[in-house]
Formats: C-alpha cells, structure tokens, sequence
C-alpha cells in the first residue's frame, strides 16, 4: 500500500507529490498520457521545432514554493527580469510595456502624451498594493465562517493586511476590484492600445469580456503575482519538478489513467486504474479538475447532495484555443525590424477584444480573435532551427460548445483567422508558416482530460476565486470523502502556471 496517489503529473500534482515525497511519504503520481507535464507538457510541432507546453505564461512561478522545494538542484532556473510584453498595433509599432515603468516611459509618451506618466503611476499602486495581494493569493485561504480560534485569527489577519495599506490604496483597491477591466483602465490611460494590452489578464480563463463587472480583478491578481520566467518555459520546470520528486523516493507510472476513486465507509481507500488494476491509499489527491474529480471519478451518492450541487454548478465554459505556427524565419512584429521579442498581446483596443468575446456568448468563434503570443525560441534557441522560431499562441475566443461543433473545417477556419490576426501586425508571418496546429476547446478537453476544455480548470470570475473555489464546502482543499484533497488549478488561487495550488493542498494535508 502507498502512503499517498497523486492523480495527474501536471505541474501542481508534481508539486503535492514532492512536498509529500520530502515529508517522507511514500507516494505515487498516476498520469494518463505517456509524460508528466499535463497542460505543460512539451510536444513536437514539425521536425526541429518544440513547443514548451500548451501552457506558455511562467510568470506567475512562486519562487518560494521553487525554493522550498529546492528545484534549483535539478536545473531550475529564473530569468533575471520579468519579460516585457509587447502591445502590438496594426498600423504602428505599437509599445513595449515593462514591468519597470520607467522603461516604457518614453515610448508610451511617444504614443500619447501623458500615458508614460500614468503608466508610471498605475504601476506604483499595483507595487504599494502587491504585498497584501500575494499574501491572499499565496496563503491558505481562511474560513469565511471561523469554528475555531485559529481560524478567526486567519480570517481577522486578512483583514487587518487590507488596513495596513492605508486609507488611499485600500479604498481603491476596494474600489477597483469589483469593476471592469476596461473602466479601470481606460480612465487610467488616453491610448486605446495601452488599455486594451494590459486588459489581456482580464479574459485568460473568464467567460468574460473586458467590459464584464468584475474582469479588473483578473488584472489585479495576474500582475501582483508576476514575476520573472522560467527558463525553458513550463516544460522545464516540470523537469525539475519530476527529477526533484524521483530524488525524493516518489514514484511516477504514465499512461495510468484513473477511472474510479475508491471510497470504504466514508473514508478514501485508493484507485480503480482504466485497465482494471486497483491501488490502495489512505490519501489521495486529485489534481484534475474538480468536475472530473467529484463528479466523474467518485461513485454517485459518495459527497453530501449539496456539494455534489455546488461542483455541479461551477463553470467550466472553454473559450480558449491553442494554434503553434512553425516559422522559417523569425517573427517580426509591425516597424520593429531587428527587433526579438518574446511575449505579445494583439487587438488594438479593448472594445476588440469585447467584441470578439460577443461571439462566443452566442456559440460563435470570432472572426477577429484576440491573441496572447509567444515566441519561446527567443529565449531558447534550441526550440526551432537556426534563424528560425516557434511561435505558441493563446487564441480568444473560440466556444468548446460551437455551434455545429468541432470539425477539421471548424478548426481550420478558425485557425485563418488566428494568423490573419497575427499578419495584422506581424506582415509577412504567413508566407513564413512551415507547419501548424490548431486544438480547439474540445481538443483541448480530448487531449488532456480537463472538464469543457477549460484551460484554467474552472472559470476565474469574483464567484469562483480565492476564498470560494471551487465551491465554499470545497475551498481548503479537504472533501467530505476522508483522506480525499483537491489539489490542481481548480482550487486556490486558481489556473495558470503557478506551483501554489499543489503546495497548498500539501500543505494542508501534512498540516502546516
């Protein structure tokens, strides 16, 4: 019998397996596909290009949980400074935002008079703010209804953080939170580009467009955890964490895939594997998402009707398609000759981005989808020949309940419509494409197992973060099922590639 079964080798299953593994806990993680990875995994797009993982954004890596866990040992390495993203234009060069302001000062005045200023000024709120913030994303999230002491003081320290702010901050921190994307930050700023580029956060895992109450938040939370990237990008820091948990005596079996929990009186007692085989564990941990979890894998009658309720009810609307272009040549961006960068965001202003978010209310994929770009060969070369580069593309937005489904003609069509969006500001990127791959929500799904096709594996919406996700019967990481825990992107702080929900849910299962 092992002590602990990890459902998933994603990243945040890797990481609950290694703090189990180093508590000395004899774990196993079981993974469907044949690599560890899960949303991370790299893959071959054509020969001599590789695309580091359907997931691109590295910037929201907690360094302490890499600390902790001591993945500097096994090749784990941070960039020296966050990547600067570039706001690309169709008809100009657009602007380079930094995390430092000051970088971008000139240029953003350059653009509009004015905003170089208030660029500076947004930012230094988001710096005052960024401590208390990161406090509530990286901590256990505290029981909304204390039954003990400790549990009061948890919950009365949140808010006591949201004081120490000071008046100024907390009342517009209070005041923003709730709010649109697009109203916080077009009466920040005079150019539409520069709204519509940091309103990009607001829409990655939200059925939302940028105009939608509550979408600032999204922004608020991206930007206070980010941080400098991984080097190699997700796939790397899989590979770290995997060579880190083999160390640590933990075991992985690939192409395992799970089909049942197993549930004795109330109380956890392993798996049921697809191929019939069992394994017993007083402890496991789920790091699928929490629809497949609770209400696929458990057998029906096993939670309380009102959770089963709760899970129900959580949204896991796909919206999110993948297309990875292999260029031969490099990717270059509208009068920026010369130039290599490695992040951008495409839609000249934020009411495009509202508008291509319209379609998929209406089970539609927009003819002019908006794009979160990466061009991981910039800063690996060895991802794409010589000269060459791999471009990795987020693409919004495109239902996983299309109307008429998901067919080869679907994909395609929407696929154009990705590299006419990306042609608008990158010319002459499409006599360059070599090879290409188009995975739609429902490939998505297919692929990797994860409920709608839900990239984030649930919703970021104000009802569905921090302190209420999945559920509120769910939100510390323990289920009613004894010896059963949520630990994937599904749980606090929610999706994204960060390590945090996985060393939450360990954390709370050693008691720490």
């Amino acid at each position: 019998m092992k002590d602990a079964i990890i459902i998933g080798a994603g990243h945040n299953g890797l990481v609950a397996g290694l703090q189990l593994a180093k508590a000395g806990r004899s774990v196993t993680i079981l993974e469907r596909a044949g690599d560890v990875g899960g949303l991370c995994a790299a893959s071959t797009l054509h020969p001599g290009y590789r695309v580091p993982g359907l997931l691109h954004d590295c910037s929201g890596v907690r360094h302490d949980v890499a600390h902790a866990l001591g993945l500097a040992r096994f090749g784990l390495v941070f960039e020296p400074q966050p990547t600067p993203v570039l706001a690309a234009h169709s008809q100009h060069r657009g602007a380079l935002l930094h995390a430092d302001a000051r970088a971008s000062h000139a240029e953003l005045e350059a653009l509009q008079r004015g905003d170089g200023d208030a660029y500076v000024a947004w930012r230094g709120f988001l710096t005052r703010i960024q401590g208390f913030v990161a406090r509530v994303m990286n901590q256990p999230p505290p029981a909304i209804r204390p039954r003990s002491l400790a549990e009061a003081w948890g919950l009365a320290r949140t808010v006591l953080g949201l004081r120490r702010l000071g008046k100024a901050d907390m009342l517009e921190l209070m005041r923003v939170a709730p709010m649109s994307a697009a109203d916080w930050l077009e009466e920040s700023f005079a150019d539409p580009l520069l709204a519509a580029a940091l309103a990009a956060p607001a829409v990655t895992g939200a059925f939302l467009g940028p105009r939608g109450a509550g979408t600032a938040a999204n922004v608020l939370l991206y930007e206070c955890a980010r941080g400098p990237e991984v080097r190699g990008g997700p796939a790397a820091l899989c590979e770290a964490l995997r060579s880190a948990f083999e160390a640590a005596g933990g075991r992985i079996q690939l192409e395992a895939e799970v089909s049942e929990i197993l549930v004795e009186r109330g109380a956890v007692a392993g798996v049921r594997l697809a191929q019939g085989s069992t394994l017993d564990a007083p402890l496991v941990v789920a790091t699928c998402d929490p629809r497949r979890a609770l209400l696929e894998l458990l057998g029906p009658g096993l939670l309380p009707l009102s959770v089963e309720e709760q899970v129900d009810c959580v949204r896991m609307r796909g919206t999110t398609a993948k297309v990875n272009l292999a260029l031969d040549g490099r990717l270059v961006f509208r009068d920026r000759d010369g130039e290599r960068h490695a992040r951008a965001v495409v839609a000249d202003h934020v009411d495009d981005i509202e508008r291509a978010f319209d379609a998929a209310k209406y089970r539609r994929c927009s003819e002019q989808p908006h794009l979160d770009v990466s061009v991981p060969s910039v800063a690996d070369a060895s991802l794409a020949p010589e000269g060459k580069d791999v471009v990795s593309i987020l693409a919004h937005f495109a239902p996983h309940d299309r109307e008429g489904g998901w067919d080869e003609a679907a994909r395609a069509a929407f696929g154009a419509s990705v590299v006419d969006a990306l042609e608008r500001v990158a010319p002459g990127t499409k006599d360059r494409i070599v090879a290409s791959e188009v995975l739609s929500p429902a490939d998505i799904e297919r692929r990797y197992g994860v409920s709608g096709g839900h990239i984030g594996h649930g919703e970021h919406a104000l009802d569905q973060l921090l302190f209420m996700r999945p559920t509120r019967a769910l939100a510390q990481y323990a289920t009613p099922i004894r010896g059963l825990y949520l630990g994937g992107s599904g749980s606090h702080p929610g999706g994204g590639v960060t390590c945090r929900p996985g060393h939450l849910a360990a954390q709370a299962i050693l008691g720490s």
